[in-house]
Order: C-alpha cells, then structure tokens, then sequence
C-alpha cells in the first residue's frame, strides 16, 4: 500500500545530524547525530562517507553529491545540517 505524498509531509522528523566539514586532511566529513535512532543515524553515515569520502567542499562533485545525500536524508525524515566552516551565504 502507498502512502499519501501529502501523508508524508506530516510525519514528524525522525532524527537530525549535523554533516561537519572537518578540513583538508581526511577524513573531511563528520556526522554528528544530534537526536534519533543509532542504527538509523550510522546507516545513513555510512551512506554519508560513500558520498563526500574525498571530496572537499570546493570539488565540483562535491555540489552534485550534497544534493544527493539531502535527498537520501529527506527519504529517511532527517533533518540535516551542514557546517562548512564558512557562511555559505557569503561565498
């Protein structure tokens, strides 16, 4: 059975996670889960790591992939952070 598009705007965020750039040395990324289930906020790191294990936030990949993996935690009822380093607002 499907479930209604507009049923799953009212379910309630399962967990959030902040995505830390960590700088230029590897690992880059961070993923910091501030709130909801452990197994579900590792599985999505893991998916997380697969996305940015390289990429720094310069990379022109790096803009593709984020949106992927916003799109990932969208799908899981995520909310997600990013924390750059920088106001993003200002580049």
């Amino acid at each position: 059975m499907a479930i209604n598009p507009d049923a799953l705007q009212e379910i309630p965020p399962q967990g959030h996670v902040k995505i830390v750039y960590m700088g230029p040395v590897a690992p880059h990324w961070d993923v910091v889960r501030i709130f909801g289930d452990g197994n579900t906020i590792r599985e999505f790191a893991q998916r997380v790591d697969a996305r940015l294990q390289l990429l720094p936030p310069h990379d022109p990949q790096f803009r593709r992939n984020r949106e992927r993996v916003a799109r990932d935690a969208e799908r899981e009822h995520l909310i997600c952070e990013w924390d750059l380093g920088y106001d993003e607002d200002a580049v």
